[in-house]
C-alpha cells in the first residue's frame, strides 16, 4: 500500500471534510511511519514531538479519522486493542506472525472489493470482507518460537 507524502496530510484531511490540525497531521504521520499501530503505539511516537498532546486525544482523532475515512480500523485475532493504518484505494488483507505479532499487509487474492463472497449472504449486501492469514514469521522461526 503506497502512503500519503507528510505534505499531502493537509489536503487529505481537507478532502475528507475535517479541519487540518498539527495532531491531526502528527497522528498520520505516525500512522505513515508505523503501519499498522495501536492507539497506544500512536501516542507513544508523536508525544516527544508534541509536548502536552494525550492519549485521550490520540484515541478521538483516530476515532475521526477513521470515521471521515482517512484511517482504516484492523481488528485481529489475539490484539488486545484495534490497529490503525491509513486508508488507502487498495483491497488489502493482512498477514499476522502468531508468535511475535507482527503485521504486514498482503494483496487481495482475487480482484475488488468485496474479494470474497459468502455461500449464503442472508439478503445482506456485502461491503467487506476482512481475510487475516495467520503465519510464523521468519525471525521466529529461526528463534524456533513455533
Amino acid at each position: 500500500m503506497s502512503s500519503p507524502a507528510l505534505a499531502d496530510f493537509p489536503a487529505l484531511l481537507r478532502g475528507a471534510g475535517l479541519r487540518v490540525t498539527t495532531q491531526r497531521v502528527h497522528v498520520l504521520d505516525a500512522l505513515r511511519r508505523l503501519p499498522h499501530s495501536s492507539a497506544d503505539t500512536v501516542f507513544a511516537g508523536i508525544r516527544d514531538s508534541l509536548p502536552g498532546i494525550a492519549a485521550g486525544t490520540v484515541h478521538g482523532i483516530l476515532n475521526d479519522l477513521t470515521d471521515a475515512g482517512v484511517v482504516r480500523r484492523v481488528s485481529l485475532p489475539d490484539v488486545g486493542s484495534a490497529l490503525y493504518e491509513l486508508q488507502g484505494d487498495d483491497n488489502h488483507h493482512h498477514l499476522q506472525c502468531v508468535q511475535c505479532g507482527r503485521v504486514e499487509d498482503v494483496p487481495c487474492a482475487i480482484g475488488a472489493a468485496p474479494c470474497l463472497h459468502p455461500s449464503h449472504d442472508h439478503g445482506m449486501r456485502i461491503l467487506e470482507a476482512a481475510v487475516t492469514y495467520r503465519a510464523l514469521c521468519p525471525e521466529c522461526e529461526r528463534n524456533g518460537n513455533g
